[in-house]
């Protein structure tokens, strides 16, 4: 039913409208714009504009959703985000809500990636990001603590993340082969009857566990769904699937092996496909690939592209921008560097996001089936767990880099670990992240203060003299 410009679905309660599509444009707009801190934060802000301040949506459908789209690959809140439009206002819904939700980050992080590029020799610019390093390696260390308490239940999950951290750390294992591998384990465990396999506490249930099996207005919705909106969200996958697939396809083809931009296309496209866990999961394999193996960026600038990220709206993701940037930037071979790094940019982004899209259309009208499926909570439990380990690796590959000057490679067959060389300690960033860590876990300050305070105190060493524009 109708009532004046607002709807009122089946199942919804008169005091909950769903309201226009205009009115809901500068509702996502205003979310995007203060969808700092990540995830969490992110979700928290959403949830307390739509769920309590507008009241369009109730808190058990809000977690309902939470969990479908906890089950894929991806950045949870911007497919949130996605699939409540989706909710209210269907294809066109989903679209304005999905991509208004990453538009500031898009637009803020191409213009820094410019500024960086530009003038990243600066010395207050070099200094300021020279900070952000120190915090950057106390937020992820924070984010081990937190994904850790959240998903190593019992022994044998502690045991896949101890394998995880392991296999990428010491023999350099690919990021896709531990995720099929922990998912594989989860889910012959679950069939099994294993109970450390039960996804109690795991991927689908994080953060509404006690309404994970309740039957709730959303999964009601879900059942009536009229088969011509059924149609419409599997068209609008099929869609995305399209426009993510034939462009890679044509890079591929036209560019041919080693083309910067069909690596930057196939690559990112594979790490749409798992990025279970969120961003600092899939940054560990990012930063081992992008600096390793394409030499699109140093270490120091993954450090610095994650600390652009950090500090602007948006999904933590939206650093991949800035790895295509520098990608393309570097390695066109364009006359106009700029411009081959802006596309480069947003090739990353192109990638990274589509893929969100097709999941959410193809997934959302069989939202209930997906989120039950007790085998499939399972291998996601386990993926989580790996992922602790995984996020382990990269918190210790930034300390290497920002404590150290020096770091060498000891390989001994298949073992490969990255060591300090002793005596090549820089004291200016192991004090910083010093201060960095105590800031955070014992001082309890939030994301945004840890950042400004250490960036402001690597432009205050650099005015002391203590740091050089070389040496940041």
């Amino acid at each position: 039913m109708t009532n004046g410009s607002s709807t009122v679905r089946e199942g919804e309660t008169p005091d909950r409208e769903y309201p226009t599509l205009a009115e809901a444009v500068r509702v996502w707009a205003r979310i995007a714009l203060l969808s700092f801190g990540g995830p969490a934060g992110q979700i928290a802000v959403m949830h307390r504009i739509i769920v309590e301040e507008k009241r369009w949506i109730g808190d058990d459908r809000f977690l309902h959703a939470l969990n479908f789209c906890m089950l894929l690959p991806g950045p949870e809140a911007q497919q949130l985000a996605t699939y409540i439009g989706w909710l209210m206002h269907r294809t066109w819904g989903g679209l304005v809500a999905g991509l208004l939700f990453i538009l500031p980050g898009v637009v803020t992080i191409m213009a820094l990636s410019w500024i960086y590029v530009a003038y990243g020799d600066v010395g207050y610019v070099s200094a300021l990001f020279f900070g952000l390093k120190a915090a950057v390696l106390a937020i992820v260390l924070q984010a081990v603590v937190r994904v850790g308490r959240r998903a190593l239940k019992n022994d044998a999950m502690r045991m896949i993340a101890a394998l995880s951290f392991v296999a990428i750390f010491a023999f350099d294992a690919p990021f896709p082969l531990i995720v099929l591998g922990a998912g594989l384990i989860g889910f012959l465990g679950a069939r099994a009857g294993l109970r450390a396999f039960q996804p109690a506490g795991g991927h689908a249930a994080s953060g509404s566990g006690h309404v994970a099996d309740r039957t709730t207005l959303l999964g009601e919705e879900m059942a009536a769904l009229p088969r011509a909106a059924r149609r419409s969200a599997l068209v609008a996958g099929a869609i995305a699937l399209v426009l993510w697939l034939l462009p890679v396809a044509m890079l591929v083809l036209l560019g041919g092996q080693g083309n910067v931009f069909a690596d930057i296309a196939v690559f990112f496209s594979k790490m749409a496909v798992v990025t279970f866990g969120g961003a600092y999961a899939v940054l560990a394999y990012v930063a081992q690939e992008a600096v390793g193996t394409y030499g699109w960026l140093a270490p120091g600038e993954m450090l610095d592209g994650l600390g652009m990220a950090e500090t602007t709206p948006g999904p933590l993701i939206m650093v991949l921008q800035f790895v295509g940037y520098l990608g393309a930037f570097r390695q066109a071979g364009w006359d106009s560097a700029a411009l081959a790094g802006a596309l480069g940019g947003l090739l990353a982004t192109w990638v990274t996001f589509a893929p969100c899209f097709a999941w959410i259309f193809l997934g959302a009208p069989y939202m209930e089936r997906l989120r039950t499926n007790r085998a499939l909570s399972s291998a996601l439990t386990a993926v989580t767990a790996a992922v602790v380990g995984v996020i382990l690796n990269l918190a210790i590959w930034f300390a290497l880099h920002v404590i150290w000057q020096d770091v060498r490679l000891f390989e001994a067959g298949p073992l490969a670990i990255e060591l300090p060389v002793p005596g090549s300690i820089d004291w200016a960033s192991a004090v910083l992240a010093a201060l960095a860590l105590i800031a955070v876990f014992r001082l309890r300050l939030g994301m945004a203060h840890v950042l400004a305070g250490s960036a402001l105190l690597g432009v205050i060493l650099y005015l002391l003299g203590v740091i050089s524009p070389a040496t940041a």
